[in-house]
């Protein structure tokens, strides 16, 4: 059975290749034009992206001994180093700063897929591997959307890794709403099933994304993919598909206001 770890590392791969694939059929002013992240040019998403995954390049080889774990300062001035980047090297060297993130991850052996953990330094403990990379996948997978969406109004998460980032979400990314939630947006508890899935947020003196079988207040309907985009920002009104609705004592909207996104 493959491993979550191997199955997070291949969704990445799959979303660095559909993220390459995008980017080569953008203009140059469709580079410099906006994103669907708020307050980002699809320039600065890729940035964004290929920073990160530089960083997290960093960290990963720290983890595994092949070099110094980064230090103090060290974040700071690759994004420093990035943002004084033209657009166009903005665009381009995120491509190949990603690739390279994704064949270190893909020369992992199966051991340490099961073994090797990673310190982050800012949470209580290291993380396994397969949230490490979830952690990136998380990143990919919505950035990538914000350039597609660029181009295409009506793009969508891939059905895949929004269920592969759902799994993880419940599972050892479980801390990660209680980051990302503006829990004090609403007065009331809510539990919100989402319909046709295992899968619950849970608003209550935090948030959480669960499969434990707590008694609903609220329905969300509509596609998984869309409850993925609603937990970071990324179902606003143009870009929530007409199947969408929320019933019960929550409404959409007081969602969105949970879930502003980054």
């Amino acid at each position: 059975m493959t491993s979550l770890a191997a199955r997070t590392i291949a969704a990445l791969r799959t979303e660095h290749d559909d993220l390459a694939a995008a980017v080569a059929a953008f203009t140059p002013a469709q580079i410099e034009g906006p994103s669907g992240a708020s307050n980002w040019t699809v320039a600065e998403v890729l940035s964004h992206l290929g920073s990160g995954a530089e960083i997290n390049l960093a960290v990963l080889r720290g983890a595994t001994g092949e070099a110094e774990a980064p230090g103090p300062g060290f974040n700071q001035s690759v994004w420093d180093r990035w943002n004084a980047l033209t657009p166009e090297a903005q665009a381009t060297g995120a491509i190949e700063s990603n690739a390279t993130l994704v064949a270190a991850f893909e020369a992992l052996t199966p051991e340490q897929h099961d073994k090797l953990t990673i310190n982050l330094g800012f949470l209580p403990q290291p993380i396994p591997l397969a949230s490490f990379a979830a952690m990136r996948l998380t990143e990919v997978v919505h950035h990538d959307w914000d350039v597609r969406v660029a181009a295409d109004p009506t793009a969508a998460l891939a059905d895949a890794p929004a269920a592969l980032l759902a799994e993880h979400l419940a599972g050892g990314l479980s801390f990660f709403l209680g980051f990302i939630a503006k829990t004090d947006a609403v007065t009331t508890p809510a539990v919100i099933e989402i319909s046709t899935t295992p899968y619950r947020i849970v608003l209550n003196d935090g948030a959480h994304f669960t499969t434990d079988e707590t008694p609903a207040t609220a329905t969300f309907e509509g596609p998984l993919e869309a409850a993925m985009r609603l937990l970071v920002g990324r179902l606003t009104p143009p870009h929530t598909p007409t199947a969408v609705k929320v019933t019960g004592n929550i409404t959409l909207d007081d969602l969105r206001a949970v879930f502003p996104g980054f």
